[in-house]
């Protein structure tokens, strides 16, 4: 009788061990990930910050070709 138990203590201890294992793996892929998306995210972010100053200097040109088309009309 304590051999069985002792067998089932030992399987028991291993199960914990290999599932500790196996969430500290998956732990590491899931902030491998998230560093990649905070990555590109920024990248993202950075762009924005682009377009937006292009979409700036469109509107500006914009502004100087109708006052350019109102002298023009005069």
């Amino acid at each position: 009788m304590k051999k069985v138990f002792l067998s089932l203590a030992v399987v028991a201890v291993l199960t914990v061990v290999s599932c500790k294992k196996a969430d500290a793996a998956a732990t590491e892929n899931v902030d491998s990930t998230a560093v990649a998306v905070d990555s590109a995210a920024a990248v993202v972010d950075s762009a924005a910050v682009t377009v937006d100053s292009a979409a700036a200097k469109v509107d500006s040109a914009a502004a100087k070709v109708e006052e350019a088309a109102k002298e023009v009309k005069k």
